[in-house]
């Protein structure tokens, strides 16, 4: 068994350089990461195959907690390595990840509807204008998502699958 790191060892790399570019060091890359918000809070420890694709789809599903990372790269991994530091560092942070799959699910659009729109998906004639009604939620949060990446000044390149915006879904392609 691999020495643990221990988190609060690792230094805090920002989520989004000067440059607007995600931590790109770490493109295919397998490892653990800690996500951090702006003040430095504990938000998220996930593991991935390719730690830099993981990281850009976080940001896109909860820009607002993208803040700092902390990355251990593993070059010899087991779930059961990645799990047990996963879980040591949650304890060191006296933390719990109760909203996981706002991190790990795609962002389902049907709650972050508006009445209007609530209203003209519940009235749609048939399936067809259904998806219409689901794929306009889906542009108008894609929108609010890419407004907000704007403003973060992220020039990373982002794009949504289009297929899964026809069932009320964004995620990144």
């Amino acid at each position: 068994m691999t020495d643990i790191p221990v988190l609060s060892d690792l230094e805090f790399l920002p989520f989004i350089n000067q440059e607007g570019q995600l931590p790109d060091q770490f493109q295919g890359k397998v490892g653990i990461y800690a996500i951090f918000d702006q003040t430095q809070t504990l938000k998220y420890v996930g593991f991935s195959r390719d730690v830099f694709l993981s990281l850009r789809q976080h940001l896109v599903r909860c820009v607002s907690d993208c803040y700092w990372v902390k990355v251990q790269i593993i070059d010899r991994p087991s779930r059961t390595i990645l799990e047990t530091i996963r879980t040591a560092w949650l304890e060191e942070n006296n933390s719990s990840l109760e909203d996981e799959a706002k991190w790990t699910q795609p962002i389902q659009v049907k709650p972050l509807m508006t009445d209007e729109e609530r209203s003209a998906y519940e009235s749609a004639l048939d399936e067809l204008a259904q998806i219409k009604a689901l794929k306009n939620v889906a542009r108008r949060v894609e929108a609010e998502i890419m407004a907000q990446l704007k403003a973060r000044n992220v020039q990373a390149e982002i794009r949504f699958n289009p297929k899964l915006k026809e069932e009320g879904l964004l995620d990144l392609k």
